[in-house]
């Protein structure tokens, strides 16, 4: 006969083996997901985002975090992003959009370095599975310039 104890901790590592199967099967069936996200972004101090990431949800999708970077090269860095605007889209009804607004964050020019530079905005996102690995990937959308001159 066995204790009560030792029913109790066979009942629980069974459980604890399904569970690990089952996440492991959820983060596996997201590898056969093919996401065709498509975006369009415009900027003149305010930022036009047109956006449908709904293929990015499956039923393993808790959250997507989004953001728009301006990217461009200096003599220092191949590549520096500053940060205009993210979000976090919660739900699939909600991941397709259109937004007008201003600059949630400043896209300053420390030591006037950016003048007649070229950069690119690039909208990145960020797949928050329910379980399994977070995966990442970006749409780059390139031919904007910095004005000569500015304040």
């Amino acid at each position: 006969m066995h204790s009560f104890l030792y029913r109790a901790n066979a009942l629980l590592t069974f459980s604890v083996t399904i569970l690990a199967f089952m996440c492991a099967i959820a983060s596996f069936t997201d590898n056969f997901n093919s996401a065709t996200p498509s975006a369009q972004v415009q900027v003149s101090l305010t930022l036009n985002i047109t956006a449908d990431l709904q293929s990015l949800f499956t039923w393993n999708t808790k959250q997507l975090f989004v953001f728009v970077a301006a990217e461009y090269e200096t003599s220092k860095n191949s590549l520096n992003q500053v940060s205009l605007w993210d979000a976090i889209i919660p739900s699939k009804e909600n991941a397709k959009f259109s937004i007008h607004i201003s600059n949630k964050y400043r896209f300053v020019d420390q030591g006037n370095n950016l003048r007649g530079k070229k950069f690119n905005l690039t909208l990145h996102w960020h797949v928050m599975p329910k379980t399994g690995k977070m995966f990442a990937d970006k749409i780059v959308m390139s031919g904007y310039r910095l004005p000569q001159q500015y304040r």
